[in-house]
Formats: C-alpha cells, structure tokens, sequence
C-alpha cells in the first residue's frame, strides 16, 4: 500500500484538448524524473512540445489508444523530434503501415514503467481491432473506447459492436474509484469514474450482448 501511494504522488497526469475535433492528448509519467509519454500526439504537436518544455520534462515517447487519424496525425513528428518509442497494440498493426518511427508493438496485460511509474496495456477491441487503453495509478486513459456517457462507434472499418460490449464489461470490473479520462472533450466534465459510468453510460447497463448491439447500431 505504501508503493502504490508513492507511485501516486509520483505521477505526473495532464490533459489537453487540441485540434478540432475536441481531443484530448495527455501526457503521462513521472514527475520526479520528469519523464512523460505523449498519449495520441496529435493535431498541435508544438504546442504539446511547448508544454512539455514549459513543465521541465522529457518526452520518451508515445503511447498511440488506436490507429484513426485524429489520434495519431501527430505521431511521426513527435516521434522525429524526441527520438522516441511510440507503443501500439500489435492487432493495430495493419492499419499503421505508415508509421515508419520506431514502433513497439504490445500486447494486452503487458506493463511497463516511465521513470518509476507503472502503467498497464489494457487491450479494448470494439472501435477498432486494437484499441486499448492505460491504466495508471488511479486512473484509465481510454482513447475512444469509453466515453463519459458513451463509447467509440463501432461502424467504422475494423469495428465490432460485440468486441465492444465485451470490452466495456472488462472495463466496468475495474475499481469503483478509477478516474476516467476520455479521448475526445466530449461532456460537459472532463472526466469521470468508472464507478459513475457503470451507474449512468447507457452503454453499461446491459448483460447481454443483443441489447447492446441494438443500443449501439441504431440509426
């Protein structure tokens, strides 16, 4: 209990909406150390550079929640102008060919450490095949797989309702206090708890698979 309550006021959290589709990016790490990974470098990469200059920091890479271009518009310039490792989850494998930086490709349940922060892969199919999200001391980075009040469309290439009503279930058995912070600045708070979206996202009150595909792929 007491590494854990180290690693808490260990981390260094900021979150920042860029661009014009209402992202946020984040960066994450350790504030001692002062070394962070960008998540989803996208849309205003000097600003985000500016920031991390203005804080002190060190970037040593990125962290890419899934391949759609709002999220990742930004990633060979980040990557070009830190030398760093962008970490991808290997079922996002075809759909970032582009990508010709140095890429890690991971898998669900694998953890590593910036600076002395743990941070955990969490594999969340569903708005595409290799969604996932972060988890990091008491919160979850969710790109666009849970939302405050929603989840990612599942209509899209690559997507599947059913992957996603099973990776929201995956993510609701998480504890009640996890803080959630979103991919896009979509409510009208920044974010949430796990706790209060399995209360009121309409897209975690179901126990069966047909009725949640019939919420989902409406209209």
């Amino acid at each position: 209990m007491a590494f854990m309550s180290a690693q808490k006021s260990r981390l260094y959290l900021k979150q920042m909406e860029v661009g014009p589709m209402e992202n946020f990016v984040y960066l994450v790490g350790d504030r001692e150390k002062r070394e962070v990974f960008v998540v989803d470098p996208a849309w205003e990469v000097d600003r985000i550079l500016s920031v991390v200059a203005e804080d002190g920091l060190k970037v040593k890479g990125a962290l890419v929640t899934h391949h759609h271009f709002d999220h990742t518009n930004g990633l060979e310039s980040l990557l070009s102008a830190t030398d760093g490792v962008a970490y991808v989850q290997k079922d996002e494998a075809p759909f970032l060919k582009q990508v010709k930086s140095n890429v890690k490709w991971v898998e669900s349940g694998e953890k590593i450490k910036i600076g002395d922060v743990d941070l955990t892969f969490i594999h969340t199919p569903g708005h595409t095949p290799g969604s996932q999200c972060f988890l990091v001391g008491d919160g979850l980075i969710s790109g666009d797989t849970l939302f405050i009040g929603a989840c990612g469309r599942c209509d899209l290439p690559g997507g599947n309702a059913s992957q996603m009503f099973e990776s929201l279930n995956r993510l609701a058995k998480l504890d009640d206090h996890t803080v959630l912070y979103p991919g896009h600045n979509y409510a009208e708070i920044p974010t949430s708890t796990i706790k209060q979206e399995r209360l009121s996202n309409p897209y975690m009150q179901f126990d069966n698979v047909k009725n949640f595909l019939n919420l989902r792929m409406k209209g």
